[in-house]
């Protein structure tokens, strides 16, 4: 009898050496290690990052092996992973792969950072592991589907896996053990959407929790904790209770040859990944006919089902990160600024002139743009001028996709940025952290990617 899904994905993950990765691979993996650091920092300060990692102080050991980003402590793997985790996913600048919709980094690198600290495992083996967590967490996501995306927050449900994946090929897990912490991984699985219209703070408790229980699932695993062996295709497992289109298919999709990771794209705007390719439209047409946001009547966002499931309930955004899923306020920001950053959105989403434009904005479904969705994400939008003009925008492959990507020095700059925001690091440290990215994959040992003084 042949071996089924859950089994051939845990088998690659926990088989998987780093000479079987591509070389552009491995540099696409560093490059994403990269901007994940930038947005873990871009999280320091932010209140309910600081509860968390209050939480994780009053819980967890002063002290240990791994590393807290923000604060620059050391504490265990599992509370290190969970603040990171955290953070990372604050600032809307985190990693996306658009066909499973799902953000790997934010649960990848602070399981697997975490690990190899408390290892002292080389920077192959950390790059090794990412890797792995990767290819698990966006076969996973693409195997639950749109459905699934409509009510569960994906980064908080596949991620466990995603995040098992990674620890548990640092740990050196048999097969069988992988396929174990899959089943503890999968069956902690969770992240519901309906936080958005409260302003909530579950989305970064979605990705705390991800990496800590991944972790965990990986860790119990390796002293004989068994799992469930089917738990993402069984009869009562992750898409019996999570989705109605699940394809078993989709887990195994090319294993070794098909590299999921370098399909990923990097966040141009500090916002939900579904306002950027209608923001990338507009912003074309404001350059093209040179508009100021007076000269704007209405702006018109031709979407996927998918934006509207999650952006819709966002209609009068009450704080900077709701703000980030309301794609009036995001088009708004670009009329006004050409940009949506972090900045913009801390001094300006509540502006009177910002708040007068996001309400000139609809979101309406367009068949082609939906049909295309979740492999292609395309930016539609119609702009009514105030002097009777229409004007369209499009673009079939928004700032940071791979086709579109952003470059080693942009990533660079981003993370600059991203620190010197949150003041989470001065610009000197932050170049000693970039050199030490750069030679990662000659790393012996893995040890404190921040220095120890704040």
């Amino acid at each position: 009898m042949s071996d089924h899904p859950s089994q051939v994905l845990a088998t690659f993950a926990a088989s998987l050496a780093f000479d079987d990765i591509p070389a552009p691979v491995v540099v696409r993996a560093e490059e994403l290690l990269l901007d994940w650091l930038g947005s873990c920092l871009a999280g320091h300060g932010a209140r309910p990052v600081e509860t968390l990692e209050r939480f994780a102080r009053a819980m967890g050991p002063d002290g240990g092996s791994s590393e807290v980003l923000i604060s620059r402590r050391l504490t265990s793997p599992f509370f290190a992973a969970l603040v990171n985790a955290a953070a990372s996913h604050f600032a809307e600048q985190d990693d996306v792969h658009n066909g499973s919709v799902f953000h790997p980094a934010t649960v990848v690198f602070p399981a697997a950072l975490a690990v190899a600290q408390a290892l002292g495992s080389s920077g192959r083996d950390l790059l090794t592991a990412a890797v792995a967590g990767y290819e698990v967490g966006i076969r996973v996501g693409e195997f639950l589907g749109r459905p699934h995306y409509k009510v569960f927050h994906t980064t908080g449900t596949a991620g466990t896996l995603a995040a098992a994946a990674a620890a548990g090929r640092l740990l050196g897990l048999s097969p069988a053990q992988m396929l174990d912490a899959f089943g503890s991984a999968g069956t902690q699985s969770a992240g519901l959407w309906e936080f958005l219209r409260d302003a909530a703070d579950s989305k970064q408790l979605h990705t705390a929790h991800a990496a800590a229980c991944g972790l965990s699932a990986a860790w119990l695993a390796r002293d004989g904790f068994t799992g469930a062996r089917r738990i993402l295709e069984g009869e009562q497992g992750m898409a019996a209770g999570m989705s109605r289109s699940a394809n078993p298919a989709r887990l195994t999709d090319r294993l070794g040859q098909r590299w999921a990771l370098a399909e990923t794209s990097f966040k141009y705007h500090a916002s939900c990944r579904h306002t950027h390719p209608a923001a990338d439209a507009l912003l074309q047409v404001v350059k093209t006919h040179r508009l100021a946001p007076a000269q704007i009547a209405r702006v018109t966002a031709h979407v996927h089902q998918g934006a509207i499931d999650v952006l819709g309930p966002v209609v009068d955004p009450q704080t900077v990160h709701q703000a980030k899923f309301s794609m009036g306020t995001v088009l708004g920001l670009i009329a006004r600024y050409g940009r949506a950053g972090v900045e913009e959105f801390a001094s300006s989403f509540d502006d009177a002139e910002v708040a007068a434009l996001r309400d000139k904005v609809a979101m309406e479904l367009d068949a082609e743009v939906d049909q295309a969705y979740p492999v292609r994400w395309i930016g539609k939008v119609t702009v009514l001028t105030t002097d009777g003009r229409e004007l369209h925008g499009r673009v079939d492959e928004p700032k940071g996709d791979p086709g579109n990507t952003l470059s080693r020095s942009e990533l660079e700059d981003k993370a600059l940025r991203l620190a010197a925001f949150s003041r989470a690091a001065d610009a000197a440290q932050m170049q000693t952290v970039l050199a030490s990215i750069r030679s990662l994959a000659r790393a012996e040992r893995i040890g404190r990617l921040m220095p120890s003084h704040a």
